[in-house]
């Protein structure tokens, strides 16, 4: 059980790659966190982030784990690194933010969030996109009504895929990957956030190309192994009685992202769950209206902040390990309902927690 503190939160960075730039830009800048360390098991990659966002210190794994000051460990090791360095956080008294997905399987899920549990700790996960304005204002009109009760939800995720941009981008095709379990996890949490759980799943999967070519950078040149599938199309049967269809692809050369919740009395045309922002139309009778969102407009990081607060404030953290282990349950249902042909059961659930209030703000301090 972690003891009880006041003040900014402490923080370490546990992975100094692609994604770490992002993270550090913001957190480095967002009151109410501390970043105190940044670890990697490149101990040169660590130094060279720490220093160039002012980070005080970097260094192994081991070291961070060490600061008794550090209560949140942000985790954004790969994705099959990602539970056995949330656990081996949490045997060291530290609550977790993971990047996504949580885990790779429902076992090591489950392990992960009752470890943390039976130590009084959290453990929180990306996507923290829906704590944007546009999904979260998203949610304040589907809950006054304004399409009447939402029936279906229609998404898209369509593009060639990160080879040809990423430097590094086998492990985007590889396992905890793909576009189910890469990008995926934005268009799942939104769809939760909006018709709550996932009661069945049904769906199709492909591999157009086994093997892929790297686009750009030092690696220029190089192939790799495609092992998960590149498309996937799956229909979610929610515990409500709602039902939504998507495609989630890395073999089209049309990039496109869709997302848009049909109701008894209209349709709503929702922001790119994978950004904080963006245009919500309202359509109804007459012509579509534009609907300007209210509510955060960062980025990530976002969701460290709120679980830093939740945590000082003994509160609920809203990108919950619950929810995250639910998102990834649908995913691997997902993947199996391909496999077998036929409809899978998601046996876990969660309960969505309310939206945030507007005027939230997580480059405002509130902890002192």
């Amino acid at each position: 059980m972690s003891e009880t503190k006041n003040g900014p939160v402490g923080v370490g960075v546990i992975g100094a790659g692609n994604i770490s730039t992002q993270y550090l830009t913001n957190l480095t800048a967002f009151p109410d966190v501390d970043v105190r360390f940044v670890a990697d098991i490149d101990l040169g990659r660590a130094a060279e982030q720490a220093a160039a966002f002012g980070v005080p210190a970097s260094g192994t794994v081991e070291e961070l784990l060490a600061d008794p000051d550090i209560e949140i460990v942000v985790n954004l090791t790969i994705p099959k690194a990602h539970a056995e360095v949330a656990l081996q956080a949490v045997a060291a008294g530290k609550n977790v933010w993971s990047e996504k997905p949580i885990a790779l399987d429902r076992e090591s899920g489950r392990r992960v969030l009752s470890t943390a549990q039976a130590a009084g700790l959290r453990v929180a996960c990306a996507p923290d996109t829906f704590l944007g304005a546009g999904i979260q204002t998203a949610r304040r009109l589907l809950e006054s009504g304004a399409i009447g009760r939402p029936q279906t939800a229609l998404t898209l995720m369509q593009q060639p895929g990160p080879e040809s941009w990423h430097p590094n981008p086998a492990f985007l095709f590889q396992e905890g990957a793909g576009p189910l379990f890469d990008v995926g996890p934005y268009y799942v949490t939104a769809l939760i956030q909006l018709f709550g759980p996932v009661k069945r799943v049904a769906a199709v999967a492909s591999t157009s190309k086994p093997v892929r070519t790297i686009g750009s950078g030092p690696l220029a040149g190089q192939t790799f192994e495609v092992t998960v599938p590149s498309h996937v199309t799956a229909v979610f049967e929610f515990e409500s009685g709602q039902t939504s269809q998507s495609i989630f692809s890395f073999d089209s050369k049309i990039s496109r992202t869709l997302f848009e919740v049909t109701g008894v009395d209209g349709a709503l045309e929702v922001n790119d769950p994978n950004m904080f922002v963006g245009d919500l139309v309202l359509h109804g009778d007459g012509d579509p209206k534009t609907i300007e969102v209210a509510g955060e407009t960062a980025a990530r990081g976002t969701g460290v902040v709120e679980l830093a607060r939740a945590i000082r404030a003994g509160v609920p953290e809203r990108a919950s390990g619950e929810q995250a282990f639910h998102a990834l349950d649908v995913m691997v249902s997902t993947i199996e309902a391909a496999e077998r042909g036929e409809w899978v059961d998601v046996e876990s659930t969660f309960t969505p927690t309310p939206v945030l209030p507007e005027g939230w703000d997580p480059a405002t301090a509130t902890l002192s």
